[in-house]
């Protein structure tokens, strides 16, 4: 039986937006007198939304956090360079498209479900020209918790009228399937993307997704 929902992850799953992030975090670190992170750094830090980012640019740490008004500051920053150049250096994943029309033309209700900022995630989605996709989008504004917690999943699958035992996540970090697991959704894992350089298959068995893909092209036959 094929599943009423689809939430897809954003960042390292449909988009690989790395570009942006690090030019911005970049921007911070300039004005902030701080030496530039390399994109690789930038890639190891995503995955719990722009403010962990952050403190993480500023700190090094992926755990401490930065003295307070500093972190302000640089949020500041960061907001306005990202908004600047959302979308500039962003490129869809293979397959994506593919995977995207295949879920339409089976009447699958489609969500994007992201830690990524509403006001960030909307103007990425239409540059990019994917929105159309989408039934619903879930970002981690628009709830009390962002993933690992089940918080957004829950609400997209409220607004699609899904159960989670008919719903379906995909995501390429621990944290969508941290949240897959702890909403009761399914959970499939795409092989690239970021997670903090660790392969999903090397995760702890405990955290690993159902499956996993190399593209969204395969759904089609994982879900079929």
């Amino acid at each position: 039986m094929l599943p009423r929902l689809i939430a897809i992850d954003l960042d390292g799953t449909l988009l690989d937006s790395v570009g942006d992030l690090h030019a911005a975090i970049v921007s911070m670190q300039t004005a902030c007198e701080l030496p530039h992170a390399s994109l690789p750094e930038v890639k190891g830090w995503i995955g719990n939304g722009i403010e962990r980012l952050v403190h993480r640019a500023l700190t090094g740490s992926m755990a401490l956090d930065a003295e307070a008004d500093r972190f302000q500051h640089a949020l500041t920053v960061f907001k306005q360079a990202y908004h600047d150049i959302n979308g500039t250096h962003v490129t869809i994943y293979p397959g994506v498209i593919n995977g995207l029309e295949w879920i339409v033309a089976h009447k699958i209700t489609t969500g994007v479900v992201t830690n990524k900022s509403r006001e960030f995630t909307i103007p990425l989605l239409q540059r990019m020209q994917i929105d159309r996709f989408f039934s619903h989008v879930v970002c981690g504004d628009d709830v009390a918790n962002k993933k690992p917690e089940p918080d957004a999943l829950l609400h997209c699958a409220a607004l699609a009228n899904s159960s989670p035992h008919r719903s379906v996540m995909i995501g390429d970090s621990v944290n969508d399937f941290r949240a897959a697991r702890n909403a009761s959704f399914k959970v499939i894992g795409v092989s690239y993307g970021y997670n903090h350089g660790v392969s999903p298959a090397k995760l702890p068995e405990c955290d690993r997704p159902d499956v996993i893909i190399d593209s969204l092209a395969e759904l089609s036959e994982v879900l079929a």
